[in-house]
């Protein structure tokens, strides 16, 4: 009989979660620069690629929202295994159909928008789960998501890296069948090893949109949320740069793209090992407000185009503060929101993340097209400065009282 109370069991748990998420995104992040690649290869179009980068993105926005009525009627653990186990034979369709002529650009944008339909229901759950298995301690929250965050990070530095490899030598479309089976990896883990527990049939009743009236009244979690926004736009904006930079500037290389991408995980990877012990004395809030304002700086260098490995130092630097702002920022969304509520409110600030992103790579395809990666880059860092500056104030001066919570709750 399984028991969410024991420790052991929890630190097995949570263990299964980082292993299944290196796994799952070890693919996913190969699938990231296999997909642009292949149609920049076989079409020349940056805008087609960009269609590609938003067809994925969308469903998030769209969908995201109204799923999370489903992580609260089947609960966190079913709702990672029906993602999990759908999202395989999708994308190993893509790869297939492929094979037989069979794949055109519409249906490859139908494909890739299907894929997107499970990921804010899959990362809603990873994160409502937690209390579950480590309780309702906000730093212990943070040292949990930054662990899962460390898992993503360094699949996402390998991944990429891997594909850059493997195109040459067996195609990008082929890359995809290993995506394919890291999902069902991802499923038997979470199936054996993270215990079951029974859903809040009872959250239904609060209505699709509770978790955004929730951010909504809140003082301190809307505004952030508009600034994620933002965030999310620009963030799309210089993924779309990088493989064109790689592509145009350094001879069609994918393994130069697939490192740029490597330096994001790895940046966000050692930046996770440092979250962890970081949350232990510094208010996880205080925290945050550094890792935004220390993250904008190193990528002043983007709109220069400097030798590749200038680029691959400063994607580095700047991702190594992203889980200093997430893991905080997550725990404290978790920890100040009802448990009733946890699933529609984390899905609705995932749709917020998400809802500029498709904007974000279609804008940024038209800059490309037109102009260059210098103006997109240009524009990119001038609006990660600007909004990193709005999001520390929004944190200082909000987030003084729910720090000063905090300390008292675990002093």
């Amino acid at each position: 009989m399984e028991t969410a109370s024991a420790p052991g069991v929890r630190s097995k748990a949570v263990g299964a979660l980082v292993v299944a998420e290196v796994v799952s995104v070890l693919g996913t992040r190969m699938t990231y620069l296999a997909l642009p690649w292949f149609v920049l290869v076989t079409t020349g179009s940056a805008g087609k690629m960009s269609l590609v980068l938003a067809a994925e993105i969308a469903p998030m926005a769209i969908l995201g929202i109204p799923s999370g009525t489903l992580v609260q009627k089947i609960g966190s653990r079913s709702t990672m295994l029906l993602a999990d186990f759908a999202r395989a034979p999708i994308l190993a369709s893509i790869p297939l159909l492929h094979s037989q002529g069979m794949l055109g650009f519409p249906l490859l944008l139908g494909l890739v928008a299907l894929l997107g339909c499970f990921m804010p229901p899959y990362f809603a759950s990873q994160r409502t789960i937690l209390p579950e298995l480590v309780g309702e301690n906000e730093r212990l929250m943070s040292q949990g998501n930054s662990l899962i965050e460390g898992g993503a990070a360094f699949a996402a530095m390998m991944g990429p890296a891997l594909a850059g490899l493997l195109i040459p030598f067996i195609g990008a479309s082929n890359v995809l069948y290993v995506d394919a089976a890291t999902y069902l990896v991802a499923f038997v883990l979470v199936l054996v090893f993270v215990p079951r527990r029974k859903p809040l049939i009872g959250a239904v009743q609060s209505g699709v949109l509770a978790g955004v009236r929730v951010l909504a009244a809140d003082r301190f979690l809307g505004p952030v949320a508009a600034v994620v926004v933002v965030t999310g736009f620009l963030g799309a904006g210089m993924s779309a740069g990088l493989p064109v930079y790689a592509f145009a500037e350094f001879d069609g290389s994918s393994r130069i793209a697939g490192l740029f991408y490597a330096a994001l995980g790895a940046g966000a990877l050692v930046g996770s090992l440092v979250a962890v012990a970081a949350v232990r004395k510094v208010a996880p809030l205080r925290l945050a407000a550094f890792g935004i304002l220390a993250f904008s700086i190193p990528l002043w260098v983007l709109p220069f185009l400097p030798p590749w490995p200038v680029v691959f130092v400063a994607l580095f630097v700047a991702t190594l503060f992203t889980p200093l702002v997430n893991g905080p920022i997550i725990a404290v969304l978790t920890k100040r929101t009802p448990d009733d509520l946890r699933a529609k409110v984390i899905t609705a600030v995932i749709s917020v993340n998400t809802v500029a992103a498709p904007l974000g790579f279609l804008v940024a395809g038209q800059v490309l097209e037109h102009w260059g990666v210098v103006p997109l880059f240009t524009a990119v860092v001038l609006g990660m400065t600007g909004i990193a500056i709005v999001f520390a104030a929004i944190v200082l001066r909000r987030g003084a009282e729910l720090d000063a919570a905090t300390e008292a709750a675990t002093a």
